[in-house]
């Protein structure tokens, strides 16, 4: 029996463990990048424009509906892959999901530049210098709605 147990966590089955994770970890739901420069610059280099969203992850209701039924569709998804650099500025207020010292004064910096009024949730569709191009405040009427408009602004149909 003892055996059994053991055998569960031989190498194979870990190798398979490791791949699934890694190809969970990997999936496409877009990647949503924490540093705002880092995003510029490659904005800059792939001619793509920037696509900030300030986030509650932790509390903000419509934050997490937002994210999950938007950010995380397969459209959405596709289409930011082609044309967007997805940066995330969160702020979470439940001491297990808290950032680091770095990351917090980095998403204040953001909050400051971008989102003065500390709205939640709030996406900014900026260009590669840095210019808020569109805004769009809360949770949209529907996806449908907020990907044509998100292409309309961004340049592609």
């Amino acid at each position: 029996m003892e055996s059994d147990y053991y055998s569960l966590f031989d190498y194979s089955n870990m190798n398979l463990l490791t791949t699934l994770m890694l190809a969970f970890l990997s999936s496409p739901l877009g990647d949503w990048k924490l540093n705002f420069a880092e995003a510029k610059t490659q904005a800059n280099a792939d001619h793509k424009m920037i696509l900030l969203n300030f986030s509650g992850s932790d509390w903000c209701g419509p934050c997490i509906k937002l994210k999950k039924e938007v950010f995380e569709s397969e459209v959405f998804v596709s289409y930011a892959s082609e044309k967007l650099v997805l940066v995330r500025a969160d702020f979470p207020r439940q001491k297990k999901n808290q950032l680091s010292k770095e990351q917090v004064a980095h998403n204040e910096d953001l909050a400051d530049r971008y989102n003065p009024k500390g709205l939640f949730p709030l996406t900014v569709l900026i260009d590669s210098k840095g210019k808020v191009i569109r805004e769009w405040e809360g949770f949209p009427t529907s996806s449908e709605t907020f990907l044509s408009d998100l292409r309309s602004h961004s340049g592609s149909r």
